[in-house]
């Protein structure tokens, strides 16, 4: 959801993440991945301005800000 909500491509994110494109698309399918891996991922959607919101019972979900 994060990386449609910010028009990151698979290959962008993977650039900026400093990863692989598989590892991106490991993680989108659900697979298990190094917390650290996720992390930096995570901080690369965050500098982009996405807010990941907790589970509220639907859910966990993201939304991006308004900059």
């Amino acid at each position: 959801m994060a990386r449609v909500a910010t028009g990151l491509g698979l290959r962008e994110l993977a650039a900026q993440a400093e990863v692989s494109p598989n590892t991106i698309s490991r993680l989108e399918r659900g697979e298990e991945l190094r917390a650290s891996t996720i992390e930096i991922i995570q901080a690369v959607f965050e500098r982009a301005g996405v807010v990941f919101l907790e589970d509220d019972g639907r859910g966990p979900g993201v939304r991006v800000r308004s900059l």
